[in-house]
Formats: structure tokens, C-alpha cells, sequence
């Protein structure tokens, strides 16, 4: 059984200095958040999808599976330009052995809400495996609407949504309309306390690749009501996710954030570029707090 709820860090793909996915790095950090966290992701935004070839991409499900399959949720990120290759990401991604699949929109063709829902519904009765959506319209250019939800949530395996809009209304409409019938999961991580005040109960955050205890705590008070205790750690928390969402720079500060760690993932691929020095000593002086704390 497949459960969306917890903490789930969707997984940087590590490079090598020559630009190369270095898959026993990828196999070592997954190892190394089994049992710290819910779930994994893989193939997400933070894995820079978008500049893999889909066989690169394939090979990365293999890479997780191989490392930790049955021992956490893994949850394949299918996200592409074509019904046709999301389909064939999906097919391989359950063949790898992957538990779920994160489905957002294709980006850059901006399908009508129609055409969008036909693409989803394609993909299901293709894949068949439980999906949590993702509704990220800066990204891909087109939103997932409350019409299509409504139809998707008639499917039994359409479970979860990834709600990364930045809209605290369409937070509260989700919220209110769909608590009963959807997992509500935190895509926009500077907003993470809100979320959870509105009974939110999974969070795919891209700092949980190097701070996942922080994420863990913060959820946990939360659903326990605790949020005296939850506005603390959020207070200690937001320097860092403020810096992911708002900097235009959050794929090289996540990977950053894993050097920091202790696994240094490599540079993001171009046209992506690095931190300056300034960055970087900014960005340390917020994370190491953190990271002696979960020691």
C-alpha cells in the first residue's frame, strides 16, 4: 500500500565533473535518507529532468530501486513534452519497480484543460500505478484546474497533489473542498507552515536531501497540533526555503545544501551555472545551524 503522507525529498541526480550521472552516488544518497524520511522521489524537478535524456532518466529508477526498492515509497517523476514519452517513462518506471508515479503537466505545449485531461487519463490506463499530481503552472505553463481535479479524483489512483502555485487561496479551496478525497502535499516550501495549519499532511521537499530531520520535526509538530512548536522550527527553517524558492537559483543551492551535507553532487547541468562565493558562505551560515542540530 502506497501512502503519499510524511516527508518524501525528491532526489538530486548527482554529476560527475564531466557532466556524467554518477549512479553509485545516487545509489549511496538514496541509501543514506532510507528511514530518515517517508519516501523518495525520483525524476522530479530537483533531479533536473528536464535536461536528461529520457534513457538517463530510466536509468536513474533503475539506480533507486536497485539501492533501496522495498524499503520506502518511490515515487518516479514521468513529466515530459508528449503523452507518447510520459507514457513510455511510466511503463519503464513500473517495470523498474518503482511504488508511484509524480505526474505533472507537459510543459512548454500549454494543452487546453481538455487536452490535459485526456493526457492524464491516457497515461493511467497505460500505467496503472497510484499518482500523486503536480501542479507547478510557473514551471510548465499550464495549471492543473479544480474541473480536471474533480474528474481525475474519480479515478482510484489519481491519490495526491503536489500543490506548488504559491496561492494561499487555492491552498484554502483545496483544502476545504477536497481534504476527504485527495493528500494535500506541500510543493511550495516557503509556505510549508501553511500547509500544514490547513491539515496538509505530506510535504516533497527539495532541502530533505540534506536536512531531512528538520522537515520531519516541523511536520510531525504540526499534525499534532503543536504549532508553537511549529512556528519555531519554521522560523529556524525559512532563511533556507525563502533562499530555494525565491533566489532563482534553487537547483544550485539544493545542490549546495547536499555538499554541506557531506555529498557533494556536482554542479547542476548548463545552461544552469554555480553559486557565487557570496552565495555560498550566505547559505552555509543558515544551513550548518541546522545540520549540527540534527546531530
Amino acid at each position: 500500500m502506497v501512502s503519499f503522507e510524511g516527508v518524501h525529498a525528491p532526489l538530486v541526480t548527482p554529476f560527475t565533473a564531466d557532466g556524467e550521472i554518477d549512479h553509485a552516488l545516487l545509489a549511496r544518497h538514496a541509501k543514506g535518507l532510507v528511514g530518515r524520511l517517508s519516501g523518495l522521489g525520483v525524476g522530479g524537478t530537483t533531479g533536473e529532468y528536464y535536461a536528461l535524456t529520457l534513457d538517463e532518466r530510466v536509468k536513474t529508477y533503475h539506480t533507486v530501486v536497485d539501492a533501496v526498492g522495498g524499503n520506502t515509497v518511490l515515487s518516479a517523476g514521468i513529466n515530459a513534452t508528449t503523452t507518447k514519452d510520459v507514457i513510455h517513462l511510466g511503463l519503464a518506471a513500473r517495470q523498474a519497480g518503482m511504488s508511484a508515479l509524480l505526474m505533472a503537466t507537459p510543459y512548454y505545449a500549454q494543452p487546453t484543460q481538455e487536452e490535459l485531461l485526456t493526457h492524464f487519463l491516457k497515461v493511467d490506463d497505460a500505467v496503472d500505478l497510484p499518482i500523486m499530481l503536480y501542479n507547478f503552472p510557473a514551471r510548465t505553463g499550464t495549471e492543473i484546474s479544480d474541473a480536471v481535479l474533480e474528474q481525475l479524483l474519480e479515478r482510484p489512483n489519481f491519490q495526491a497533489m503536489k500543490e506548488s502555485t504559491g496561492d494561499i487561496g487555492h491552498l484554502h479551496h483545496l483544502a476545504t473542498h477536497c481534504k476527504d478525497r485527495l493528500v494535500l502535499s506541500c510543493g511550495m516550501d516557503d509556505q510549508a507552515l501553511e500547509f500544514f495549519a490547513w491539515g496538509a499532511k505530506s510535504w516533497v521537499g527539495a532541502a530533505a536531501n540534506f536536512i531531512p530531520e528538520s522537515h520531519v520535526e516541523l511536520l510531525e509538530a504540526c499534525t499534532q497540533g503543536d504549532f508553537v512548536k511549529g512556528r519555531r522550527l519554521m522560523s529556524a527553517l525559512l532563511p533556507v526555503l525563502e533562499l530555494l524558492e525565491r533566489s532563482g537559483k534553487f537547483i544550485q543551492y539544493v545542490r549546495y545544501g547536499c555538499e554541506l551535507a557531506g555529498v557533494a553532487v556536482g554542479n547542476a547541468r548548463a545552461p544552469l551555472g554555480t553559486l557565487t562565493d557570496e552565495e555560498r558562505k550566505a547559505f552555509a551560515s543558515v544551513v550548518q545551524p541546522l545540520l549540527r542540530n540534527a546531530q
